[in-house]
Order: structure tokens, then sequence, then C-alpha cells
């Protein structure tokens, strides 16, 4: 963390957690390699010159597959347990339909993560010393900067994987950048980062495939002066996906987003409303 915030803005990267518990990994039917394909490999290393400009950046340490932070403190698979969940749990989610809830049932690319059913007090454990705590520290994070600047921007950082695509390589994107279809950002913010990003030489979209995730759609509050971006980043572009190692490409990437953070640290005072509604409870 920054000896001083200059800005309005923080990072998160919620999904690039390289520890594995060895309990968790001796429970696991995949191997050590297979096992991180819902990782977002590096990101917080894309964007580790953040401190240095003054701006926050709170990464997960430990991985997806353990305990995804970036999904409802309950979202939980009924099948994946020997025992009855609580009434709270939502297992009815679109995310744990797909096998990707709280505690995933499956990595990024469909393999099943476990060789036995769990307990939910496991599940318990998982959400107390890993989701709270996380919780715990962006919500600190914002309210600090609202009491600092009366302004907040999060911008949310992951990557994503090479899909096939029908679209030519050239017009691949190599960023999206989701604010849940203007909802959950100021669109003028939305905008400079999209075109500080194509200045930079990067093909953006907005919201296509990817609008947000939890973190977006919750804490994303414009009116309360929260506002939340999420950033996609190609995996192509900085590492070798299969090799779990960085490419030549990542010096590069990581220039770009040095670039765009201190544009931000620049910008974001002047881009962001100021909020038109007091700041509301945060999450569980």
């Amino acid at each position: 963390m920054p000896l001083l915030q200059k800005a309005p803005v923080l990072l998160t990267s919620p999904h690039s957690g390289r520890y594995y518990p060895p309990a968790f990994l001796a429970a696991s039917r995949l191997d050590a390699t297979a096992i991180r394909r819902s990782e977002d490999s590096f990101v917080d290393d894309l964007f580790a010159a953040a401190p240095s400009l003054g701006v926050p950046l709170l990464a997960a340490n430990f991985p997806r597959a353990y305990c995804d932070v970036n999904r409802e403190a309950w979202e939980l698979d009924p099948s994946m347990f020997e025992d009855i969940l609580p009434d709270y749990v939502n297992a009815a989610s679109p995310r744990v339909s797909a096998g990707l809830g709280t505690i995933a049932r499956i990595v990024g690319t469909g393999e099943p993560i476990y060789r036995r059913k769990l307990r939910f007090v496991e599940a318990q454990a998982r959400v107390t010393t890993c989701w709270q705590p996380y919780h715990a520290e962006v919500q600190r994070l914002i309210a600090a900067t609202i009491q600092r600047f009366g302004v907040c921007l999060l911008v949310d950082c992951h990557s994503m994987p090479t899909m096939p695509s029908h679209r030519p390589a050239s017009r691949l994107a190599e960023i999206v950048l989701g604010d849940v279809h203007g909802t959950s950002c100021a669109a003028s913010m939305t905008g400079f980062v999209e075109a500080k990003l194509e200045g930079l030489g990067l093909r953006v979209r907005r919201n296509d495939p990817y609008a947000g995730g939890y973190i977006t759609r919750f804490y994303g509050r414009p009116r309360e002066g929260v506002h939340v971006l999420q950033i996609e980043v190609s995996r192509a572009l900085y590492m070798h996906e299969a090799q779990f190692v960085k490419t030549d490409g990542f010096e590069r990437l990581a220039a770009i987003f040095h670039e765009l953070i201190a544009a931000l640290v620049a910008n974001a005072a002047a881009l962001l409303p100021v909020r038109a509604a007091p700041l509301a409870a945060a999450a569980e």
C-alpha cells in the first residue's frame, strides 16, 4: 500500500492468488498445474506499479479455486457437500449452476476439482478466513477514499483466456471493460479508460462478454460516489496460458498499465462526479 494515497483510485486483484494450501491440493483430483486453470495469473504483477504511484492495490494471496471473493459469500452447490446446507445459502445462482460458486466445483476449463464431497464447515472456514477479510479490506479502502476525496474509483483487475471466435484475429478484444452496461461507473470514466488503452495500442470492447462480477455489481454505486470498473486482460498478451509463465509481452503490458494508472491519478478527481447520496452500509 502507498504511504499516502494520491488520488480517489484503488485497484483490486481478487483472482491472482498463487498460494494453494497443501490440504486443498490433497483433496483435489487435479495436479498442481491443472488446478491453476481458474487463476488470473500475474495480474497483480501487471498492476504492481500502483502503490509507487500513490494508489492502493489489494490482491488476494489465496487462489480463486479455493475461495472466490468475486461471488456472494454463500453461493454454494449442495451437490458438493455431505451435509445439508443452511437456508441462507444461495444454491440457485447462475454461477453455482455453472460450477463456479464461492467454493468452485470445477476449474475454468471445466474439470472437477474434488475427489470427495466437502463438509459445510470447510466452506465456513474459507469464507471466514478468506472472503470476509478480503471484503472487509475492500470496504475499508472505499470508505477511506471517500472520506479523503469525496469520491472513489475501484478498478477490479482480471485476466481472460483466449477463446475461440468467429471474428478475425485482428478484431479480437485484448481488453474488455465491464461497467454493468453503464450502471456501475460514470460513462466519463469508462470512456476515458477505453480511449487511453486504445491510444496505447490495445483493442478494447465494453461489457462483451464480461460486464462485471460481484465486486463490480455490488460496490458500483455511482450515486453514492463509488464507481467500479472491471478490466479483463487477454492472457495471450503476456503469458503462456498452458505453462503459466510470463512471455516477452509482459513488460510491455505492465508499462501500459503503469501509464494508465498514472493517467487515472492525474485525472480521476476531475472525471468522477460528486456523489448524490450518502454512502450505504457495506456488505456482510
